[in-house]
């Protein structure tokens, strides 16, 4: 079993309008990219305004839910691992209705 690893691409050239990255072996990027091009195709032009939310919403719910398991719902350790303070961890448990 291969675990998704997260690896920033390395900038090989930069122009005033776009980057060009080198995309390493990335599962969790291409399975993110793989659902968000099978979302487009879906909704067919009919784009919500607030895509941005929606996808980090979508997102961050379960990778919360996964490192509060991983944890064990130790709320510090799991701020370390997101690099969030514990405040921060917790005013995001609660938005997500994940706060005991």
């Amino acid at each position: 079993m291969t675990l998704n690893t997260l690896e920033k691409p390395e900038i090989l050239e930069k122009t005033e309008t776009s980057f060009q990255l080198e995309q390493k072996s990335q599962p969790l990027h291409d399975s993110v990219r793989q659902s968000l091009e099978g979302y487009l195709t879906q909704v067919k032009g009919q784009l919500p305004k607030n895509l941005y939310d929606l996808l980090l919403a979508e997102v961050e719910a379960p990778l919360l839910e996964c490192v509060m398991e991983y944890t064990k719902n130790n709320q510090s350790r799991a701020a370390i691992i997101l690099g969030l303070s514990r405040g921060t961890l917790r005013k995001k448990l609660k938005q997500y209705g994940m706060l005991d």
